[in-house]
């Protein structure tokens, strides 16, 4: 019954019709006796008004009345006002005629209560709506017709900031003709003359009542919740709006705006992930890097590129870029040449295969601390050159592992992916054997007073590179149809920044925490995503419909891919740590030196071209993995050098 009071407004309402129903009574009586009401027995006129006012409290929390909103107060809401009086009155009347026989009452009294009751509760309802709907049409009636009319999603903090900012600019080009509150608790108020119309579940209904209709949904949040962004999307495909987000704070703070003027941004793939910030420790992880040698392998990449961003911003004393793709590094450096241009750095060209290169670059660079990024990545690729998977994944990670202990680098952090559990492809093997190898090596190193060594694991990165968002994209721009293998297969998912902070947060626990020792950290990917669902979003974030404007084709699953990925093997214990977002997992642990004599053999194998004989010893080291007989029996000549990407 109380459900029904739960928002401020509702409660608000209810007093005002209480109160309405306990005037109501005395009026009645008035408006029938006159001045003679003053003969009326005092017991008669209080017994009288309070039963009328308990029963219609009743009644009232019974009904529906509090479920809209009084600014679109229409012919339902008049039709539920009369059954609510005059259910009052009929019960009144027996629960009077029990208490006072009805003595001095005028039998007329209930048929002018009723009216009066109905005219005290719809009225104010409806000068209400009449007095909003005047002035909205008087401020609309000053709009420039050459401003987009558009509706605001979210009455927070973020509403305010862009309605200030858009009163601020008078050439904005964007006129609010109101707001939606996601929470439903401030509607009926106003922020900068502009007002909260309803809630998100009231979209529909306010589309047909304001005097201009918008062209544009515009999200205030500052931190996009991926279900409201999925919801809004849904919205406005239904009625053929677009969407958009309001500028950052961050944004209109730097001046970041074209030509000066306030400019919504388009809402991003990313956004649709959006997932609630996740508390982290920024001054430690500022302090990781601050002043110290740091070195990134694989600088180029997706991976690579952030941490590189994220580290410079820290203050190194030195940023060493190391990557095999030399179009890839100088893009890298040349973004931070403009962005950072105090900051010392050198960008290195060379191939994490290459031992010697990489030992000379260390003993020269001296790093502190060390961030390997630099993989083989993309599955179908992999499976079809394995031996570069092996060569880059596998030895690739050992040699820079080796040169950081050697070298006396202070911590490495390895990159991991997913598809270490339970691999059905080379590319995740592959990987699995670098956590390994990696995770036998780190508690003897650290027993030792020499290299600490952190395994970060986690699930695909939005837009990386030969990811499916880039190829989304693209087959969006030619008009489609966009292709996915198979209708459930879904995937883990995380922006590429929130992976990076979250890789940086596990290097400071994995350095302090000695219980992180031999284990790996796997960040929190939220729910797997069905990339049949991401394909459908990003084709209504373009303003046009699946399956209508661009079609949706399924082309079946690529060699070495699974339906649903993984983080974690049946088996592995998982404890927590320190900072949210992470948990620590323990997968089996090899023996070091067993492990070595298991690469030496693999490199030999590898680098004298023996597919079948590598492709078996990867499978020995990780009996999960069974090698694909098309992967075994396929020809292609190796790669004298991997792309060493992200």
């Amino acid at each position: 019954m109380f459900r029904a009071l739960k928002h401020k407004r509702a409660r608000i309402a209810f007093l005002h019709d209480v109160a309405m129903a306990a005037l109501s009574f005395p009026l009645s009586l008035y408006l029938r006796l006159g001045d003679s009401v003053q003969y009326l027995p005092d017991r008669t006129f209080w017994q009288g008004t309070l039963i009328f006012t308990a029963i219609a409290a009743v009644v009232f929390l019974s009904s529906r009345l509090y479920r809209g909103i009084w600014r679109y107060a229409s012919i339902d809401d008049l039709v539920a006002l009369t059954k609510a009086a005059t259910i009052i009155v009929l019960c009144f009347l027996p629960l009077m005629f029990l208490v006072t026989r009805l003595e001095s009452m005028p039998r007329s009294l209930p048929l002018i209560n009723w009216f009066v009751l109905l005219a005290m509760l719809g009225g104010p309802r409806f000068l209400y709506r009449v007095f909003k709907d005047r002035r909205l049409s008087s401020v609309l009636a000053r709009a420039d017709s050459k401003r987009v009319p558009i509706l605001l999603v979210g009455a927070g903090d973020g509403a305010e900031l862009f309605l200030r900012e858009l009163r601020g600019d008078p050439n904005a080009p964007y006129f609010p003709v109101g707001i939606l509150d996601e929470k439903g608790t401030r509607i009926g108020r106003e922020i900068h003359n502009v007002p909260v119309l309803g809630g998100i579940d009231d979209f529909k209904d306010i589309l047909k009542t304001v005097p201009l209709i918008p062209q544009r949904l515009v999200i205030t949040k500052e931190n996009l919740d991926g279900d409201l962004v999925r919801r809004v999307v849904e919205l406005a495909e239904s009625k053929g709006l677009t969407v958009a987000r309001a500028p950052k704070r961050t944004e209109l703070r730097s001046g970041d705006m074209d030509s000066g003027r306030l400019k919504v941004r388009p809402v991003a793939v990313e956004d649709l992930l959006g997932r609630p910030q996740q508390p982290l420790d920024r001054d430690a992880m500022r302090a990781l890097a601050r002043g110290k040698r740091v070195l990134v392998t694989g600088a180029g990449g997706t991976i690579g590129s952030e941490l590189v961003r994220q580290i410079a911003e820290s203050g190194p004393s030195e940023l060493t870029l190391f990557d095999a793709s030399e179009y890839q590094l100088y893009l890298i450096d040349l973004e931070l040449s403009e962005r950072f241009k105090e900051l010392p750095r050198q960008a290195v060209l060379g191939d994490i295969r290459d031992r010697e290169r990489v030992r000379a670059v260390m003993a020269r660079v001296k790093p502190e601390l060390v961030f390997h990024a630099a993989a083989l990545k993309h599955v179908p690729m992999v499976e079809a050159n394995p031996l570069e998977g092996v060569m880059t994944n596998c030895i690739g990670s050992r040699i820079v592992a080796d040169a950081c202990r050697d070298c006396g680098v202070a911590c490495m952090v390895q990159i991991s992916t997913d598809k270490v559990v339970n691999p059905t492809n080379v590319m995740g093997a592959t990987k699995r054997i670098a956590e390994a190898y990696i995770q036998a090596l780190d508690p003897i190193s650290r027993k030792a007073g020499q290299t600490r060594y952190v395994v970060v694991r986690f699930g695909n990165v939005l837009g990386s590179t030969g990811s499916v968002v880039p190829l989304f994209r693209r087959q969006l721009e030619a008009g489609g149809p966009l292709t996915v293998t198979h209708p459930d297969v879904t995937r883990f998912f995380m922006t590429v920044r929130e992976a990076v902070e979250l890789v940086l947060q596990a290097a400071v626990v994995g350095v302090e925490d000695a219980d992180a020792a031999g284990r790996i950290f796997v960040l929190d990917m939220g729910p797997p995503v069905k990339v049949l669902d991401l394909a459908r979003q990003m084709i209504r974030l373009a303003g046009l419909q699946p399956e209508k404007d661009i079609d949706i084709v399924f082309t079946g699953l690529r060699p070495g891919e699974k339906l649903y990925e993984e983080l974690l093997y049946g088996g592995e214990e998982k404890l927590p740590t320190r900072a949210p977002g992470m948990t620590l997992a323990a997968p089996r642990t090899g023996d070091l030196a067993e492990m070595a004599a298991a690469l030496d053999r693999l490199e030999s194998l590898a680098r004298s071209g023996d597919r079948h004989g590598a492709l078996t010893a990867v499978s020995d080291m990780v009996p999960e993995y069974v090698p694909d007989p098309n992967t075994l029996q396929r020809s292609i000549p190796a790669l004298d050098a991997a792309r060493v990407g992200e």
